[in-house]
């Protein structure tokens, strides 16, 4: 009869210690869920932003004016007549002759408003370039990560690294979790290391990492270096 409420208080127990470990890794994976969610809003933030420079070139490109239509110039050679008895049909060719310079205007026109139109459109898609460079130019959030974890010599947490870079560019809105997340893919390439420090969470990047195991020893003193081989020596000797 002792054995049965012993018996339910270790299953109630072990029940509770399973609840409490959901209920942990639960509050885990929605921070996890919620750091990827800011950074694909931060992506699509940029896309739509490239959108609207695009919309803008595409709009000042249909806005253009309609080039006018060439003229084709009529050929002012006509046949000489075979026979030159014919005095009237001679006589005839030469007037039209005459009056054919007059289309020649409309066709010399015709490549001025060509070149005035393609001119036009040069000048407004020049005007539009600087705006889609603006847009373009700005290096990426994981570009601004890896560059500030190359110049750190110490290991930096995800919240240092925050207000580092907020610093450093105050005209971009740059949240935590977006950049706790981009240091994880970092992690995940391999393009950086974590390391824990009580509760805190580090990183530093693979290339001051791998220079920091790759340092040689210190070369002791030369006089250590002889007594070294002085007791090496006797050893032998001995």
């Amino acid at each position: 009869m002792t054995d049965h409420p012993v018996t339910v208080t270790s299953v109630t127990t072990q029940y509770a210690t399973q609840v409490a470990q959901d209920l942990e890794l639960n509050a885990k994976e929605q921070e996890r869920i919620g750091a990827e969610l800011s950074a694909l809003q931060a992506q699509l933030v940029v896309l739509q932003d490239d959108q609207s420079v695009l919309h803008r070139i595409h709009q000042t490109l249909d806005s253009r004016p309609a080039s006018a239509p060439s003229t084709p110039q009529p050929s002012t050679s006509l046949p000489q007549q075979a026979s030159g008895k014919n005095t009237t049909a001679r006589r005839a060719p030469s007037k039209t002759a005459a009056k054919t310079p007059a289309p020649s205007k409309t066709a010399a026109k015709a490549p001025s408003a060509k070149k005035t139109t393609a001119q036009a459109k040069k000048d407004k898609a020049q005007a539009a370039e600087p705006k889609a460079t603006t847009a373009s130019a700005q290096p990426t959030l994981i570009a601004l990560i890896r560059t500030h974890l190359d110049q750190q010599k110490e290991p930096r947490s995800a919240a240092e690294v925050t207000s580092a870079l907020a610093g450093a560019h105050p005209q971009r809105t740059i949240k935590s979790t977006v950049v706790r997340t981009t240091l994880e893919n970092l992690v995940a390439k391999s393009q950086a290391h974590r390391s824990k420090q009580g509760a805190s969470v580090l990183y530093t990047s693979s290339a001051v990492q791998a220079t920091t195991h790759k340092a040689p020893a210190p070369a002791l003193p030369k006089t250590e270096q002889d007594s070294n081989k002085r007791e090496k020596a006797a050893a032998v000797s001995s």
